[in-house]
């Protein structure tokens, strides 16, 4: 700092300064306050509610090997019933069924859920939904989801 600094000049830097320590902390309270009550619901959960909580689900193309004369529909709810605890459980995960070209599902699930699900009896694969964006030749753009 300049010794020849003016008094009005060394206030305004302090006032600056203490303003900008008061915006810091100001800016920095309601992060701590809205995350800590956050933490806390977290910590009442049972270990594997918390788990599951953590873990974040995606959608899954599930490839399956359908019994001869089985319903499609039927045995994908009860192979994805197996490992989400019920067949309400399954029907309210199954985004689609596939059941022309190639038997199977779409489904929202954890990695632990695709861990068991892949050791089901029938379960030939289970790859996460891509999505892809093409280009054609009109200036529109079109998303398609590839099985």
């Amino acid at each position: 700092m300049n010794a020849s600094a003016s008094p009005s000049s060394s206030r305004f830097l302090l006032f600056v300064s203490f303003f900008v320590v008061v915006v810091v902390l100001f800016l920095a309270l309601p992060v701590t306050s809205i995350s800590a009550p956050m933490a806390d619901e977290h910590a009442k959960l049972p270990p594997e509610e918390a788990e599951a909580e953590v873990e974040e689900a995606k959608v899954q193309i599930v490839y399956v090997d359908r019994p001869e004369g089985a319903d499609p529909e039927e045995f994908h709810i009860r192979t994805l019933g197996a490992v989400l605890g019920s067949e309400e459980a399954a029907k309210g995960a199954v985004i689609y069924h596939y059941t022309h070209a190639a038997s199977g599902f779409a489904a929202k699930l954890t990695p632990k859920q695709v861990e068991e699900l892949q050791k089901q009896p029938g379960v030939l694969q289970v790859v996460p939904d891509r999505s892809y964006q093409l280009h054609g030749p009109s200036t529109a753009t079109h998303r398609i989801s590839i099985i």
